[in-house]
């Protein structure tokens, strides 16, 4: 793991304005003053209960919402938030989708049609690659998202408890790709509710209470302070 990092929060705030009232005053912060580092090549956790803000932060290091305060530093190119639908058209095909979905994540046209086969390939559907993605069953379409993402292999990929795509079968062979991504050289930030996977695959957390932080460290120091707390709740 480089000591470089790839994406750095620097007091980060987020509030949303309530209602749709262009004047309205009132408003609600979401994530408050965060600061971290997340190195180039480190799987970086996060944890927090429902509510805790775990979704809104993986799509503000996404860049889908900006900070209201403080600053997102953005040290590669390409930072992509795992969407198993992302920009999917329903009228168009497999091989369509993947060359549009791929572009939406900033990857070239001809880049994608070079890669369309090996996705297909993955995701198990060269026989229906002809066929509109709106005949497909959500399995089917959750396959094809994420052999997207994973043949694009965006500098840092953000993971929102994707462990659980497609049939038994499927499942398997992502959680073995990700695996494989986390214990190399791929930059991922990792939000889970599953511990003992967040404890095995990472290398540092960051425990997210209410949009606060409420500890960063190694996996295994921020976990078990996390499962203590869950236990006195």
């Amino acid at each position: 793991m480089s000591t470089l990092a790839a994406l750095t929060a620097e007091s980060v705030s987020l509030t949303f304005r309530n209602g749709l009232r262009l004047l309205s005053r009132s408003s609600t912060t979401v994530l408050h003053d965060l600061s971290f580092a997340i190195a180039k090549g480190e799987t970086f956790g996060v944890v927090g209960s429902n509510g805790a803000g775990k979704s809104t932060l993986l799509k503000v290091l996404a860049g889908i919402y900006q900070p209201t305060r403080g600053r997102l530093v953005q040290s590669v190119p390409n930072v992509s938030l795992l969407n198993l639908q992302l920009g999917f058209d329903e009228n168009l095909d497999a091989r369509d989708n993947i060359v549009l979905s791929g572009m939406l994540m900033g990857m070239s046209r001809k880049r994608m049609h070079e890669l369309s086969d090996a996705i297909l390939d993955y995701a198990e559907l060269h026989a229906s690659a002809q066929v509109p993605v709106r005949s497909y069953s959500t399995g089917m379409k959750a396959r094809l998202g994420f052999a997207i993402s994973m043949h694009s292999r965006p500098d840092v990929i953000l993971l929102d408890e994707v462990l659980s795509v497609g049939d038994g079968h499927f499942r398997d062979k992502a959680e073995a790709t990700m695996r494989d991504m986390m214990t190399g050289n791929q930059t991922v930030v990792f939000v889970s509710h599953d511990s003992p996977r967040i404890r095995e695959l990472c290398t540092r957390v960051c425990w997210l209470k209410d949009g606060r932080v409420q500890m960063i460290g190694p996996a295994s120091d921020v976990v078990d302070a996390y499962d203590e707390y869950l236990v006195r709740q």
